[in-house]
């Protein structure tokens, strides 16, 4: 345990947090002020040290392996927890990529000048502290802390109590690295208990917590949207659909819909709702539910879909609100473009969708008129990724409308303050 934790971890719960925001704002202040190349080393240093600590990074994750296996917990959460020396490697290649991407801070947005003679421009600045809640996977603790970082910003981090040990590890990982190169281990930091009663502080430190940024399933957004006081950059569920349209490419349709729900089951970005168009379904439905059956899929469709697929599950009203996370896919045959358009609206959790279609026409009308986070055409929901993007990582992705939305990475946690510039000038 880092000397950090360890003067705090016989505190209360409160006394926890209001010591856990005063070290944040106090290393905050140094952090915004650093230069970028003392950031990068950061940066630099913690993906060596990622790749150097890898067998002790494998064996804190086991402790939480053993406890979630004793648990019983379900696969495909079990998954989500799991470090294998590659996904070790993705990380520190995260990392990597933060570092070399340019300064989030400082950059001018927008100048010009008015007519009383005043210069004004409009900066880039740091957030100020964030307030990170998360589950089951680990690797959000990497990139949490590199992107606060690359942007100024101080990181208190909240960890699952399931990945309690591997979160804990990274954690003191990075701040070793910050000490390495003169700036505060405070910087970045973990709450030590797995009290819950600590996200219900966290969510309401006004003034002390300048966002929230939540990542997690139905329970914790339920929470968050109950108790916080904090601004928060809402990452809700991911029900993302696939939209199988006229036109649609069968092997497209096909390969698109497999690495969509199966590549990983157990992300926000997985498909979890297939619509087909009726006017193709007869045609490519059983040779993508032949695909999906075969990689492990169980599949659940509406009445008409059956009349196709006889042998599948029922789907019922609840099964277009799932997010399942898992190898379970819901299917249903839309009518036409506006019906599937509907249902979207009507059951998106705002995340990600996808149409499939070479009727250029409708991929560019499904754009538009879908309101989500992020609207791809041709293209796998799984791509919902920071990293995909070109970002090096992200927190999350917001499904809100304010500030941030989509993937929030480096650039995303900053705000923006205006600098004027004046010659003696007075108002009349």
């Amino acid at each position: 345990m880092s000397q950090l934790n360890n003067a705090i971890k016989d505190l209360s719960v409160v006394d926890m947090i209001d010591y856990l925001t005063y070290e944040a704002r106090q290393a905050q202040v140094l952090l915004g002020q650093s230069s970028h190349l003392i950031r990068c080393s950061a940066l630099t240093k913690i993906a060596e040290r990622i790749r150097a600590l890898s067998k002790q990074i494998v064996a804190a994750n086991q402790l939480d392996l053993s406890n979630a296996n004793d648990k019983q917990l379900p696969s495909s959460f079990v998954d989500r927890l799991k470090l294998t020396p590659e996904r070790i490697n993705d990380m520190a290649a995260g990392v990597e990529n933060i570092a070399q991407m340019p300064d989030p801070l400082g950059k001018t947005l927008s100048k010009w000048n008015v007519k009383s003679g005043l210069e004004i421009e409009r900066i880039s600045t740091s957030l100020g502290t964030i307030g990170i809640i998360y589950e089951s996977r680990p690797n959000v603790t990497i990139d949490a802390g590199a992107l606060c970082l690359k942007s100024g910003n101080s990181a208190i981090l909240r960890g699952g109590s399931d990945s309690f040990h591997t979160s804990s590890f990274l954690t003191e990982l990075m701040q070793e690295c910050l000490s390495y190169v003169k700036l505060p281990e405070s910087a970045i930091q973990m709450i030590p208990t797995s009290d819950r009663e600590a996200v219900n502080v966290l969510l309401q430190a006004t003034g002390k917590i300048d966002v929230i940024v939540p990542r997690g399933g139905k329970s914790l957004v339920s929470l968050v949207q109950e108790v916080a006081r904090v601004p928060v950059f809402s990452h809700l569920e991911g029900i993302c659909h696939i939209y199988i349209a006229e036109e649609a490419d069968p092997e497209m349709a096909r390969e698109i819909t497999l690495n969509a729900k199966m590549r990983r089951t157990g992300i926000c970005g997985a498909c979890e709702t297939l619509l087909i168009d009726k006017s193709v379904s007869r045609d490519l439905l059983p040779d993508i539910s032949d695909s999906l059956l075969k990689a492990g899929c169980e599949l659940r469709g509406d009445e008409e879909v059956r009349k196709i697929l006889p042998s599948i599950k029922k789907a019922d009203e609840e099964d277009w609100h799932t997010e399942y996370l898992d190898a379970i896919l819901s299917i249903k045959i839309v009518e036409n473009f506006e019906t599937a358009i509907e249902h979207i609206n009507k059951y998106s959790s705002g995340h990600t969708e996808s149409i499939i279609t070479q009727n250029k026409n409708l991929a560019e009308r499904f754009l538009t008129e879908v309101d989500s986070a992020i609207v791809m055409t041709n293209a796998s929901t799984q791509f919902a990724d920071g990293g995909e993007f070109g970002m090096g990582a992200e927190i999350g992705i917001a499904t809100g409308k304010l500030h941030a939305r989509g993937p929030v990475g480096a650039d995303q946690l900053t705000s923006f303050k205006y600098i004027v510039r004046g010659h003696g000038e007075t108002r009349k």
